[in-house]
């Protein structure tokens, strides 16, 4: 996206949660806990994905993305699609976006990124 800026990447926590119940030091139902909510925002917003889920391994993962900042008003902690993100980073200065990786099947979820869009340019270098 043309104003996506201040990119932080769960991939590491999300290999290490895994790799904590291949190898049996964590339950799959101590990560398999996606709240009610969650569940629904990825059957009714999120987008599917071609990536299958890392702890049961028969469905693919839900992308869901939640939107937050402080020009948001209403706006602010609601799901919505790529689509909808592109107008909101023309139309708002700046807010934050986390994409949440959700499987239906299992209830696995865990933070995949979070990024920043909006109008405002990033932060310059210091003098």
């Amino acid at each position: 996206m043309w104003s996506q800026r201040s990119v932080v990447d769960y991939g590491l926590a999300k290999r290490a949660a895994v790799q904590s119940v291949r190898s049996g030091r964590m339950r799959a139902r101590d990560v398999c806990d996606a709240h009610p909510y969650l569940l629904r925002a990825a059957r009714f917003h999120g987008e599917p994905t071609s990536r299958t889920c890392p702890i049961c391994e028969r469905r693919n993962v839900t992308n869901v993305t939640y939107v937050y900042g402080d020009e948001l008003g209403r706006v602010a902690g609601q799901a919505k699609g790529v689509a909808e993100l592109t107008e909101m980073a023309r139309e708002y200065r700046e807010f934050r976006v986390y994409v949440v990786e959700v499987c239906q099947g299992c209830s696995w979820n865990h933070l995949a990124v979070s990024f920043v869009l909006g109008t405002a340019d990033p932060p310059g270098p210091s003098l």
